[in-house]
């Protein structure tokens, strides 16, 4: 157990425990122990990414001191574009570059705002998830849109994104862990990422260091827009269709499975693999209370009380290991 601690931290070991308990639990007590079994498994690793990803950049921007609740807008604003393109025939390479730089556009937008106005991220980027979600509804009148019609099935953008290996292994898995894997290096092995934790725990100390604090912010909300686009469009494949609601919630699941992976609230505090853990604790959560038979409309129920009590764990956990 001291090993574990020492090299995950206590917050990371405390995920990594409660996971592991919640993975025993939901294969006894679920109906005919189908927790573990393969098509369950598939199904998670194709729903898991969608949140995961998006929790990756904005529990990144979390450890900066920020907030981004205009994800539950950017994910549906990358899609309709996407869709659009593709019926207007573009070629699906520059079409995915310019779903991409949507992302780019809106976290840039988001990012300007909050370093030149100082005020909350929070108000603000709510403030543009509703401005950008106005403009959805009203563009796309709240009507679903089809892929099937200029998109054939089996294209090399749908093998890459949403496809298989073997037929049992989800691509997006390993975009999942590709991003996880990318977001770590930079976090904890580059200056950069010095540059976020710094920011994070103490803006005016950064400055005085000489980190220009407002790129690095500003790069932060980039990096979530980024993701963001990236799992609009690959949400879009998989359902073949795109919807106005895609996202929608996403916001706070995501900021909840930072937080389940030990990321502060406050800023400076928080891992790669922390979010990464968070985010399959709150899936699990969703997924195991569903084979259990219990009320679907009480899942949130249990992931709410998950995020209190991770919540008061990690503020009892920082005291304990400052001492």
């Amino acid at each position: 157990m001291r090993l574990i601690t020492r090299l995950l931290g206590y917050k990371v070991s405390f995920t990594l425990i409660v996971f592991i308990v919640l993975l025993i639990v939901f294969q006894i007590f679920t109906t005919n122990h189908t927790f573990f079994k393969r098509e369950n498994l598939f199904s998670l690793g194709r729903l898991a990414p969608d949140l995961g990803i998006v929790a990756l950049g904005v529990g990144t921007l979390m450890i900066c001191g920020e907030f981004d609740l205009s994800v539950a807008s950017t994910i549906p604003t990358s899609s309709f574009v996407f869709v659009k393109l593709l019926g207007l025939g573009i070629p699906l390479y520059i079409n995915l570059i310019i779903t991409l730089c949507v992302g780019v556009i809106i976290g840039l937008c988001n990012g300007l705002l909050v370093v030149n106005t100082r005020l909350p991220s929070f108000i603000l980027t709510l403030g543009t998830m509703m401005f950008w979600r106005g403009l959805l509804y009203a563009s796309s009148r709240m009507m679903p849109i089809g892929i099937r019609a200029w998109l054939d099935f089996g294209s090399w953008l749908e093998n890459m994104f949403v496809g298989s290996i073997g037929g049992v292994f989800p691509v997006q898995t390993l975009w999942f862990v590709f991003f996880a894997i990318l977001l770590g290096f930079i976090l904890h092995y580059h200056k950069f990422g010095n540059w976020v934790f710094v920011t994070g725990d103490n803006e005016t100390a950064a400055r005085a260091m000489g980190i220009n604090t407002d790129v690095v912010k500003i790069v932060c909300f980039m990096i979530v827009g980024l993701l963001c686009s990236i799992m609009g469009m690959m949400q879009c494949l998989r359902i073949e269709s795109f919807t106005a609601n895609q996202g929608v919630g996403f916001e706070l699941k995501a900021i909840a499975s930072a937080v389940v992976g030990g990321t502060s609230l406050m800023g400076g505090i928080g891992s790669v693999l922390g979010i990464f853990l968070g985010t399959l604790t709150i899936q699990i959560i969703e997924n195991g209370v569903i084979l259990m038979g219990l009320p679907a409309f009480g899942i949130n129920t249990f992931i709410g009380a998950v995020i209190i009590l991770f919540a008061i764990l990690n503020k009892y956990i920082t005291r304990f290991s400052s001492r």
